[in-house]
């Protein structure tokens, strides 16, 4: 019989693991703790949890420095639960291999919903990276670089393509603004935020339902844009 899933905190707040425990241990969770940086990297390299749930202030090690020190060998999902709700609080963490973040204080249904998103996309990952996305009547078909609304293939270009098609590879993933200009326009342009602006506008008339009440281009403010598939 296979076992819950393994989620890791690390928090320093003892009241927030109290309460973290009693959450995700309700939800058939398997639950892990750990109050400083070094005891989280530790259990994270012994454990194999499958979700990593990470606080940003903690006593010895900063947050963000964790997230990078666990990306150098793993591609377990990081979700960032953080009191610093600031842009480059945000953008950091993300540009470090984090793949969410939310802030304290945080809405229980939204916590488990992000790591239901994390444990989908991380078992998807282990076999077949999968390359036909569908959200809706919107079909994304990475292999043969091929989009239909409708039923009706979405004529774009090479460039839209590479924008909607690298933001679809990353489902539910919000992805920076520099960490998107790097891969579709190459380094020398990742400050130029004008050019996402003007792209992303342009596939939202494409590929929207609603142009201006977006479902699957997602704008996270300051921060970047997320391909959504899950409500």
């Amino acid at each position: 019989m296979d076992k819950d899933p393994l989620i890791l905190l690390i928090d320093d707040e003892p009241q927030i693991l109290r309460a973290l425990k009693t959450i995700l241990g309700a939800a058939r969770f398997r639950v892990l703790s750990a109050m400083t940086g070094e005891e989280g990297l530790a259990l994270a390299a012994t454990q194999s949890p499958d979700v990593i749930i990470l606080d940003l202030s903690l006593p010895d090690i900063e947050g963000i420095r964790v997230c990078e020190q666990i990306r150098e060998w793993s591609t377990t999902p990081i979700i960032v639960l953080s009191v610093r709700d600031g842009e480059r609080d945000k953008v950091a963490a993300l540009d470090k291999g984090a793949d969410d973040y939310l802030t304290k204080p945080f809405n229980i249904e939204e916590l488990l919903a992000r790591i239901r998103v994390a444990l989908r996309h991380s078992a998807q990952s282990i076999g077949n990276k999968e390359t036909v996305i569908k959200v809706g009547t919107l079909v994304v078909d990475l292999a043969r670089h091929l989009v239909l609304l409708n039923g009706e293939e979405v004529k774009l270009t090479a460039t839209e393509f590479k924008l909607l098609a690298y933001l679809a590879a990353h489902p539910d993933r919000v992805l920076t603004h520099q960490t998107i200009l790097t891969h579709v326009w190459g380094f020398e342009e990742s400050d130029h935020v004008e050019y996402l602006r003007v792209f992303i506008g342009q596939l939202r008339r494409k590929i929207e339902q609603d142009p201006d009440n977006p479902r699957v281009l997602i704008t996270d403010p300051g921060v970047g844009y997320r391909f959504r598939t899950a409500d």
